[in-house]
């Protein structure tokens, strides 16, 4: 096993090999072009349009490979949704709204004992918008360590080589290059018949900023985001209840994963309704009432709330761009189509992360940022979007890399099947945080993983170990002949693998 994983390593260190025309133009770049600040007038190399995860990244990439480069972020702050109200403001929340649930609920079984424990709102709140604050800011200092010209200000395109900008401090400008990078990113994806306040009907940016702890929170839409955000309302008191159009919660999770999820959520007093569609919201009142009904048809029922989240999903926003300038079409949900190298149809045009096919994840966006710049440079860039892990940052954690049980099945190819509880992990069990489990699928004949499914405390931590399995073609059994040390959660992971193969040490 292991001469076959160096064989593997070897032929892909070989396929990422620049090719000699090609590392001689790399050269030619390094020695022609400075990486200092661009004015507007000056053509840069590479200009991306959007700040994000996408963005920035591939900003950063292009200027470390020599090229004279240019970002322009209309949010006049670095990092995207992601940064400013997604990704990181809500694991601050989440992570905050933890330690508030673990103090009033399992402290004392630990020992640590208190007379009162009680949820200081604006100073939570403030912890969350320093941590967002020195991120953005972070950024920031990579762009001036790189020589990365930051322009603060909405693009759109004039041709595929002109964008003008309008700056946020009211002026224009007009930004020159020859490869344009679209990464503009995504926006929350609207409801008919409910219009978003993000003050008592919130999007996922509302829900990060609400003034006080809402005695009833509906959320509409049983997702990661959704389901997160009810997580961390619910745990510092409010009734959470989830409105959820189709019969499953998270249908890109594994069934079997998905129902123990569910259940757990549940016993933290997560209500679900599934198969139910809303079909009329009134704001009329000082409460928010909602209209629901079974997404077939049939009698209906009017659910009351404080405060209602939309969370039905996001879409790509590409709005502004003047894609119609250069005949760029998108397809019916709004994606720009590209080609293998996140070429659109028009030359030296490219894009890349949610505004293109694939997972709407900034990590999956970072990788087509850092891809798309090698292309652009002459390198081969890759990117397999079967192998992009994705995390639910409840609590547990749910993660998941590669195919689900349902897709390998209906592949028809042949698999086995291993799982290991939490319930038999030392770890686990010693510091008695022990819902979940860790399920592999693989290939019956070559043992080749499939895919890797794990909920527990710290999943989101614990996937990459399945990734990078699954990036260089493992088997089962080379994950379980790994040593992992002892007492940790990975162990569950290597138990998994052996049961997959043979048989679970433990259990």
């Amino acid at each position: 096993m292991a001469m076959a994983n160096l064989a593997r390593r070897k032929a892909v260190n070989l396929f990422n090999t620049v090719p000699s025309e090609a590392l001689r133009y790399s050269y030619s770049l390094s020695s022609t072009f400075t990486r200092g600040f661009a004015s507007g007038s000056e053509e840069n190399d590479v200009v991306v349009i959007g700040g994000g995860p996408g963005g920035y990244v591939a900003a950063i990439k292009a200027a470390q490979l020599g090229l004279k480069t240019t970002c322009i972020e209309k949010r006049g702050a670095l990092g995207g949704t992601c940064l400013n109200v997604g990704c990181i403001p809500s694991k601050a929340l989440l992570h905050s709204s933890h330690m508030y649930h673990e103090a009033k609920t399992t402290f004392a079984k630990h020992g640590v004992k208190f007379d009162t424990v009680e949820v200081d709102l604006p100073a939570m709140m403030g912890q969350k918008d320093k941590a967002v604050s020195n991120l953005t800011k972070g950024i920031e200092g990579l762009f001036k360590k790189n020589k990365v010209t930051y322009i603060k200000g909405s693009g759109k395109f004039l041709s595929p080589s002109e964008i003008s900008v309008d700056t946020i401090d009211g002026s224009t400008t007009t930004v020159t290059g020859k490869n344009i990078i679209i990464a503009t990113g995504s926006d929350v994806k609207p409801l008919p018949g409910i219009t978003i306040d993000e003050k008592r009907i919130v999007s996922s940016t509302g829900a990060l900023a609400l003034t006080e702890i809402p005695k009833r929170l509906i959320v509409i839409g049983a997702g990661y985001i959704g389901l997160e955000m009810g997580s961390v309302w619910g745990r510092l008191g409010s009734e959470v209840t989830v409105v959820e159009f189709a019969p499953d919660i998270v249908p890109s999770m594994d069934g079997e994963v998905r129902k123990q999820f569910q259940r757990i959520l549940e016993k933290q007093k997560m209500k679900f309704m599934l198969k139910t569609k809303v079909v009329a919201v009134d704001t009329s009142s000082d409460i928010v009432k909602l209209t629901v009904e079974p997404s077939s048809g049939g009698p209906q029922t009017v659910l009351e709330a404080d405060v209602v989240l939309v969370s039905a999903g996001r879409t790509p926003f590409t709005s502004g761009l003047g894609l119609e300038t250069l005949g760029i079409e998108t397809d019916k949900i709004g994606r720009i189509p590209v080609d293998n190298r996140f070429g659109t149809s028009v030359k030296g045009v490219f894009a890349i992360g949610d505004v293109i096919p694939g997972p709407m994840l900034a990590h999956k966006a970072e990788e087509d940022g850092i891809a798309c710049v090698e292309f652009i440079a002459g390198k081969e860039g890759h990117v397999d979007y079967d192998k992009v892990p994705g995390v639910c940052y409840t609590h547990p954690e749910v993660a998941s890399v590669g195919k689900t049980e349902e897709q390998v099945k209906e592949s028809g190819v042949a698999y086995r099947v291993g799982k290991f509880p939490m319930l038999a992990n030392s770890r686990a069990k010693s510091i008695d945080d022990a819902d979940g489990l860790v399920k592999i699928i693989a290939e019956k004949e070559t043992d080749k993983v499939l895919g890797v499914h794990i909920m527990c405390s710290n999943a989101g931590e614990l996937i990459h170990e399945a990734a990078l399995a699954l990036s260089y073609d493992a088997s089962s059994e080379d994950i379980a002949r790994t040593c992992h040390a002892h007492p940790t959660l990975s162990e569950a992971v290597k138990e998994a693998a052996m049961a997959t193969y043979d048989k679970a040490i433990h259990i």
